[in-house]
């Protein structure tokens, strides 16, 4: 059975990439929703019925373990599915989210105040305040959507997107850390960084590979049932005409597929 990874498009890509890197022997599954990206203007009901579409053309190809990658749907669905979906329709799957992992990471250094860039449906859930509010109450967080991030990595059109981070970045010049909160957003991390050189800009590449791994050696009945022979499959419910394009750009030679 394959590790699965789910995003709205092709961000998550790039945390597909940091599992494979640190744990190459697994299978993986990779499904984009680019039919209806971006997730961020659509409303709950519209995510919630692409986020469990996903889900059920995942568990019917063979994922035991699925990692919603984006933070959108993470923020309105997962609890739904957890407790809702899963129990009646997989009972033997597990489905994990983006969210608390980059939480616990941004507090694991002293911040008075963190900093959270992310679409408009995830900063309208205030996903990110109250998980961060369970582990200090008195933090403050900076909440900033940035709609016009997700449409340009997917169009490959960085320069555009670099034009609204130097924006956005002046909101958060004096926090002690930033979340980057979408996983489309790792592939401007750089950018991050350079405008805000005194900022911890926390990209959610660089932490969950780890977090998978420790969660695969807690939870032996799924690692146990994981197969090992290298496979990937990354899939597409709907081609445009830059996503190979961007997926080449971490992929080399590994073709998306329409689902």
């Amino acid at each position: 059975m394959k590790i699965g990874v789910f995003d709205s498009g092709l961000g998550g890509l790039v945390i597909t990439k940091a599992f494979i890197t640190a744990m190459p022997e697994y299978d993986y599954l990779y499904y984009g929703d680019s039919a209806h990206l971006p997730y961020g203007d659509k409303t709950s009901g519209q995510i919630l019925s692409y986020t469990l579409a996903a889900m059920r053309y995942m568990i019917e190809n063979g994922c035991k373990i699925i990692i919603i990658a984006c933070n959108t749907a993470t923020s309105i669905t997962l609890r739904y599915i957890q407790q809702r979906f899963i129990p009646e329709y997989a009972p033997d799957v597990k489905v994990l989210g983006v969210v608390i992992p980059t939480v616990e990471t941004a507090l694991e250094h002293k911040a008075d105040r963190v900093g959270v860039v992310a679409t408009s449906a995830t900063v309208r859930s205030h996903i990110y305040r109250e998980e961060l509010h369970k582990l200090n109450p008195v933090l403050e967080v900076v909440e900033i959507a940035a709609p016009e991030l997700v449409p340009a990595i997917e169009n490959n059109d960085f320069a555009y997107a670099e034009e609204f981070v130097q924006e956005y970045c002046r909101s958060f010049a004096d926090c002690d850390s930033l979340i980057l909160g979408c996983t489309h957003y790792p592939l401007l991390k750089q950018v991050f960084r350079r405008f805000l050189p005194e900022v911890r800009v926390i990209s959610q590449d660089e932490l969950m590979a780890e977090k998978l791994r420790d969660y695969l050696a807690r939870h032996q009945e799924i690692d146990c049932c994981l197969g090992r022979n290298g496979g990937r499959s990354f899939r597409v419910s709907s081609f445009n005409k830059h996503a190979e394009k961007v997926a080449s750009t971490l992929f080399e030679g590994i073709p998306l597929t329409k689902a």
